[in-house]
């Protein structure tokens, strides 16, 4: 997959660091030649000079054809308007923002932009946020522990019970919207394809959640 990350301070660079081992291409732009040097010697990716608020420095990163971008500079401002651009000018389909100030959390994701904060969420979960599509976290409780998702259901999920996706103590389905009306289901209700469903997860077990909805991918 391609990912553009915008910003090479501590946070950009190992993401990029993390997204390059993974065989990911990877394209990083700053305006600083300076930041570049934290990158260490694996870094397979290349690198841009210039403001990724500049729409050319965009497209000479390839965010036409890129699967996802993390703006993670330390502005606030910068990283919610590249992301906006990113979204509504150029349709990347998944888009992180790094975000310092907690109280304009819910103001930027209404903006249709996956927030992280810095004090509670780490490079390896951007780099989930990333590369995940099927789930989308839509909400983050007290300090990151616990999320709630939502995720549309596949051809292949329908005719599962809401129980299929139940693990006490760490995954829960709290709400299915179903032809526009939204119910709490039971443990016993059918998925049908086309469901939206929502999950309370805690973070530590997005994983096992993947598990469970894995072979429907």
């Amino acid at each position: 997959m391609r990912f553009i990350i915008i910003g090479c301070g501590r946070t950009g660079a190992r993401l990029a660091e993390l997204m390059s081992s993974r065989a990911h291409t990877v394209t990083l732009v700053d305006p600083d030649s300076a930041a570049f040097e934290r990158l260490g010697p694996f870094f397979t990716g290349r690198t841009i000079l210039g403001d990724g608020l500049d729409r050319d420095v965009l497209l000479k990163a390839g965010i036409e054809r890129s699967d996802g971008l993390a703006a993670v500079t330390d502005s606030d401002e910068t990283n919610v308007v590249v992301g906006r651009v990113a979204r509504t000018v150029f349709h990347v389909p998944r888009i992180v923002a790094r975000l310092y100030d907690p109280r304009k959390v819910e103001i930027y994701r209404r903006l249709g932009l996956q927030i992280v904060a810095q004090i509670t969420w780490g490079v390896n979960r951007i780099a989930e946020m990333l590369c995940y599509s099927p789930l989308d976290a839509i909400l983050s409780f007290g300090n990151g522990d616990v999320e709630l998702v939502e995720m549309e259901v596949p051809a292949l999920l329908a005719g599962r019970s809401v129980q299929e996706l139940t693990v006490p103590g760490e995954v829960h389905v709290v709400a299915l919207t179903r032809h526009g009306r939204s119910f709490l289901p039971g443990l016993n209700v059918t998925l049908h394809k086309g469901d939206e469903v929502h999950l309370a997860v805690l973070s530590v077990s997005m994983d096992r959640l993947k598990e469970l909805i894995g072979f429907a991918y």
